[in-house]
């Protein structure tokens, strides 16, 4: 054996210590059941603290006429029909206490003169839902989630990488993994484990995610643990990410610049969106100015880079520094770009995993006994097409409910069942992996597969595509077999990178699969060889492995929630 094994228990271990994470780990602590956190990043610096535009909840602080059941409409009806409707009702039902929560905690959110919580508009929303704290609402959200954790003195060890999680009779006692500075083991048993590990979105070229976050983590640890992934295909691209510096590509530039009155154009000039969506323009839905975007670049309107300019210099400088202070300060760091004076270069990028781990709508069970997903990790909310600012109060909603279904989950079980077998597999892997001295580079293969899945399932889709996409991949993850892994004094990034590698290849293939077997155009997945909507399609996919996948019917839409429902309509959705 490589490297010594700490040993330690708790009753639920939370994987992921992004929003999600760490909104469970605080239901928890506060009802006081033993908890521990773990993830690969520093906390500070999860994924959740990207997130800029905002936070939905119907609290009708601004529009009074706003209520939970149009804001569940508004959120079904953009899902094209394929978000479950008890997931939908949860989540907005449970947004304002959400919203409580967040405020109990110290969160600052921005509030009109009379102290009420500012909310604005964001695309496709009925009324102004989206409460806001400048453009850095994740940020806050993350900082004032931590500053709660740290005062119940949540135990947090944010170096760690979960390899496996530990099953014995599809039941969990725990996980396995390694410390990423020294390389020791972790055996961690726990009752009940909460995946909140994040989506896929790294697998692309142009992302917004980091160059070491959302790697498909959570797809490869639930299928090993035997969960499911539904709807992996369906990932929301942006419309608006930075195309240079070549390392920060696919930066983000805040939906919040277009709420403001962003304009986009094209290369020649044209304020494009005026073909697609007449009406809502810039303020359409995001699948639409994203298709739009990349519909304009592939007929030659586009950028000489290959993009559509996105402009904020016409709006008062009052206004670009109060409410749009951190695109601004990005455009800064990474261009020296002033957006006061000059437009944004960007194009659509690889944003949001809409799909993954197949949980239950009422406490995110996964079908594996004590296993939950939460966050991006979980599917059901969004369907094929997320309205922004939805992320987060999922979040907040879901992360109360699964520590409470968890806690009570823990406090039901009459003995913890192990398996020695089970750890050994998860050792052996790391061991395996460790010793590995092929003549592959792990970095080179990460590339590789981003520029299958940039070239063959992006924005537009079609069979050929995609069926040469699945051979590229198939040849890819043969030479996966003959890894080089090089530890080094900085610590075990490479061994890291390898489990990342095999996350990515697990969820490329669910992604293309269930891709080509989606022989439709909707929401944010666009088919060039069938452009029309099937009916037949109204389902969900569920792949369980390599070519296995099944169609999995969707709950009918309370009468009520309907009736508030405006027709989807695929106008405006050009496919190339």
């Amino acid at each position: 054996m490589y490297a010594p094994e700490k040993r330690i228990a708790t009753s639920v271990l939370v994987i992921g210590t992004g929003g999600a994470g760490l909104r469970a780990a605080i239901e928890l602590a506060e009802r006081g059941v033993g908890v521990l956190a773990v993830g690969k990043r520093p906390k500070a610096d999860a994924h959740t603290s990207l997130a800029a535009g905002g936070i939905n909840a119907a609290l009708a602080t601004m529009d009074p006429d706003d209520t939970w059941e149009q804001h569940a409409a508004d959120t079904l009806k953009e899902s094209y029909l394929l978000a479950n409707p008890e997931t939908v009702r949860i989540v907005t039902e449970g947004a304002a206490r959400g919203i409580e929560d967040l405020q109990r905690y110290g969160m600052p959110f921005a509030r009109e003169a009379d102290g009420r919580i500012s909310q604005r508009f964001f695309g496709a929303h009925t009324y102004r839902r989206t409460a806001y704290a400048g453009d850095y609402t994740g940020l806050e959200i993350q900082r004032t989630l931590i500053d709660r954790a740290a005062r119940l003195d949540v135990p947090v060890l944010d170096t760690v990488y979960v390899t496996r999680i530990l099953v014995r009779d599809n039941a969990v006692f725990g996980a396995y993994g390694f410390d990423l500075t020294d390389g020791s083991r972790y055996v961690i048993h726990a009752d009940a484990v909460i995946l909140a590990a994040g989506g896929h979105t790294r697998i692309w070229r142009r992302t917004s995610s980091r160059r070491d976050e959302n790697t498909g983590d959570s797809f490869r640890l639930a299928v090993l643990a035997g969960g499911r992934i539904r709807d992996p295909e369906l990932v929301q691209f942006h419309p608006s990410g930075l195309l240079h510096p070549e390392n920060a590509a696919g930066t983000l530039v805040s939906e919040a610049a277009r709420g403001e009155g962003g304009m986009l154009r094209n290369g020649l000039g044209e304020r494009f969106m005026a073909r697609y969506d007449a009406e809502r323009m810039e303020l359409s839905t995001r699948d639409r100015v994203a298709l739009a975007a990349y519909t304009e670049i592939k007929q030659g309107r586009g950028t000489p880079d290959g993009g559509v300019w996105l402009d904020v210099s016409h709006l008062p400088r009052q206004t670009i520094m109060t409410k749009l202070p951190r695109v601004y300060q990005t455009l800064m760091e990474l261009q020296m770009l002033d957006i006061t004076k000059q437009p944004i270069e960007v194009a659509p990028t690889a944003h949001y995993s809409m799909g993954g781990v197949w949980v239950r709508p009422e406490d995110h069970g996964t079908g594996v006994d004590g296993l939950y997903a939460i966050g991006e990790a979980a599917s059901g909310l969004h369907g094929a097409n997320r309205l922004g600012g939805n992320s987060l109060i999922e979040l907040l909603v879901f992360g109360r409910i699964v520590g409470q279904a968890a806690a009570e989950y823990s406090a039901g079980l009459d003995a913890q069942r192990r398996s020695a077998d089970a750890v050994g597999e998860a050792r052996a892997e790391a061991d395996g992996l460790l010793s590995a001295d092929g003549p592959e580079n792990v970095r080179a293969l990460q590339r590789e597969l981003r520029d299958i899945m940039t070239e063959h399932a992006g924005v537009v889709r079609d069979e050929a595509g995609l069926l040469k996409g699945l051979d590229a991949l198939a040849a890819v993850e043969a030479r996966i077999e003959d890894v080089g892994v090089h530890p080094d004094i900085a610590g075990f990034q490479d061994l890291a990178h390898a489990f990342d590698l095999k996350s990515a290849a697990l969820a490329a293939r669910a992604t293309m699969e269930a891709a080509l077997e989606r022989r439709e155009t909707r929401g944010c997945h666009n088919r060039s060889d069938h452009p029309g909507l099937d009916p037949a399609l109204q389902v969900n996919l569920v792949w369980s492995g390599p070519g296995s996948i099944e169609r999995e019917p969707i709950p009918p839409i309370p009468a009520g929630i309907a009736a508030l429902m405006r027709e989807v309509s695929t106008d405006g959705k050009l496919v190339e």
